[in-house]
């Protein structure tokens, strides 16, 4: 099966895109269900934020669930969300009580564009059923964005398990590897809260002369 790409900068280049992709992408075609995000956000990540732009990588599990909210971006919901889903709410609490900064909205794509990859590990959902794309293969995407984005060094920002247990596959090198509890209700009060990194990355990317991210974009 031929499958138009959308314009994926230096990740194009990854062996999942020719060896598993086109099988991934006729599975999601074929599902008669409602699947999230639309198509043509389902590799916004990527063609956001490219090979040789990305500094920081954060990892998520899945796109949300809720129709209308999911865009491609991890953690990100469209701008006109609310409430906000309760991860990236506490995700913005730590936010302000780490910098002071008070977001209005949802929406990451400015983080994105300073070179912060917001990465899923499986990047389409059925409507109103979490995790029901996890088996398709996706995280293997993944597995090859951490090893192609750690030639260089580069801030990772690991929360939970699932994002701990791909550690494996950053190499060696140079980098910023925050390693703390998910941000979701759960386990937010396990070790996210009082982290603190936003303001760790910041000084990191600054000892390695390059510009700080603006959490506020």
């Amino acid at each position: 099966m031929s499958v138009d790409l959308p314009d994926l900068g230096g990740w194009a280049e990854l062996p999942f895109f020719s060896a598993r992709y086109p099988a991934i992408a006729q599975m999601v075609a074929k599902d008669p269900r409602d699947i999230l995000p639309p198509a043509d956000q389902r590799l916004a990540a990527l063609t956001l934020t490219p090979p040789d732009e990305t500094r920081v990588v954060i990892l998520g599990q899945g796109p949300y669930p809720t129709r209308g909210h999911a865009h491609g971006l991890a953690f990100s919901v469209e701008p006109d969300v609310r409430p906000l889903p309760r991860s990236l709410s506490n995700i913005f609490k730590e936010l302000h009580d780490d910098l002071g900064v008070e977001r209005e909205t949802g929406d990451l794509h400015g983080w994105a564009r300073q070179g912060v990859l917001l990465l899923n590990t499986v990047l389409s959902v059925p409507a109103g059923e979490a995790n029901g794309h996890k088996t398709l293969g996706w995280q293997q995407l993944a597995h090859e964005v951490l090893s192609l984005s750690s030639q260089r060094p580069t801030a990772y920002i690991l929360w939970g398990k699932q994002a701990q247990g791909l550690e494996k596959y950053i190499q060696p090198g140079d980098h910023l590897i925050l390693r703390t509890a998910h941000p979701s209700p759960l386990s937010a009060r396990r070790g996210f809260f009082g982290s603190r990194p936003f303001s760790t990355v910041n000084r990191w990317l600054a000892e390695q002369g390059q510009p700080t991210i603006d959490w506020n974009a």
